[in-house]
Parts: structure tokens; sequence; C-alpha cells
């Protein structure tokens, strides 16, 4: 099986009956002729990646922090290791979910962890106490 590789350029996004569509701008040069040949309603299976200024693959960690670490406190809050370590490292007893992110919040003197997208020291915070659970986990 022979892949089909190109460049694109993201230029509409739009909704219909049957799914989203998807509108990409192509160089002339890097349309594949398979790609022109090929009939309207061919189905392809589609891998892509965003590049950044240097033609390197973005990682969205490092363009949306704030949202990184809010998905990432839901995800650590959903962690019974997290609740073990809460209760170990800093002798508060935690048993779920709930409490484990009223808990953080209380730690990092926030409302939610929503706060996280802005609070820029809240954020670092957090990301010092992640650092520090992954090493006890790691342990």
């Amino acid at each position: 099986m022979e892949t089909i590789q190109f460049e694109g350029i993201k230029v509409g996004l739009k909704q219909s009956k049957d799914g989203f569509i998807l509108t990409l701008a192509v160089h002339p040069e890097d349309l594949p002729d398979d790609l022109m040949r090929d009939f309207v309603g061919s189905r392809y299976q589609v891998v892509m990646v965003r590049l950044g200024d240097t033609d390197q693959p973005l990682s969205r960690e490092g363009e949306f922090p704030g949202d990184h670490a809010v998905k990432l406190a839901g995800i650590v809050c959903r962690d019974s290791d997290f609740w073990a370590y809460i209760l170990t490292v800093h002798q508060d007893e935690v048993t779920g979910e709930k409490q484990a992110a009223q808990w953080l919040c209380a730690y990092l003197s926030i409302e939610s962890r929503k706060e996280l997208k802005t609070d820029i020291d809240a954020r670092n915070l957090f990301i010092q106490l992640k650092r520090s659970f992954d090493l006890w986990k790691a342990q």
C-alpha cells in the first residue's frame, strides 16, 4: 500500500448532515496525481500533524499550557494513586475525585481547577506538585 503525502493549509470547516467538511488549500506542486484521479466519494484514512514555523510537529501542550493544566488536573484528581500521594506526603485523607479536587483547589488557593487556565502562579505550583507526585509514584 502506497501512502499519499502532501502539505495543506486549513482554510475552512463547516458542518453538513453527514459530518464535518474540512477544506484544505494544497499548493499545485504538492497535490498528488493519485488524489486528483480518485473519484469524489473515495474514502481515505487520514493522519495529520500540525506543523510549526520550523516545519516540525507542533506540541499542543506548549501552545495552550492553561488548557493542558486544567485537563491534567482533572486526570490527576481521578487517580487513586494521587489520593495515596496526598495522604502519604501531605497527611490529608482523600477518598475520591471530588475530595481530591477540593484538596487541590485549597492547596493551589483557587476556587476551581478551571482557574489553572489563567492563573499562572497556581499553574506553576500545580506543575511542581505534579512533578512531586510523578517522582513519588515512580518509587
